[in-house]
């Protein structure tokens, strides 16, 4: 019996940041991402739905007027790296591989 591909793409936790922002970063075969696989690493992802106004990503969305209810296609890694990075970090959620997971603390 044929297995269907979407039940078994990866689905990231939506990431949240030391200081309250928080999005959707995805990478899979059905993702606006590249490569545009299930395995990775990825050299750009889907970020969707952040907290608030992001400028750093605000160029990738397909709906700029509504900057909190849109998709951000093919985000370069490094962009979403710098974006983890001036929120102060990940406190929770998860990334695809290509991406740096930098790290912030609840307690600082």
């Amino acid at each position: 019996m044929p297995v269907d591909i979407k039940e078994d793409r990866m689905k990231y936790q939506r990431i949240e940041c030391k200081d309250g922002f928080s999005m959707s970063v995805q990478a899979n075969a059905g993702a606006y991402c590249n490569p545009r696989d299930d395995v990775g690493p990825y050299n750009s992802v889907e970020c969707g739905f952040p907290s608030e106004y992001e400028e750093l990503i605000i160029a990738y969305a397909e709906a700029t007027h509504e900057p909190t209810k849109t998709v951000y296609g093919w985000v370069p890694v490094g962009v979403v790296t710098n974006v983890i990075a001036k929120h102060g970090g990940m406190i929770d959620g998860t990334v695809p591989e290509g991406v740096a997971p930098l790290k912030g603390s609840e307690n600082d």
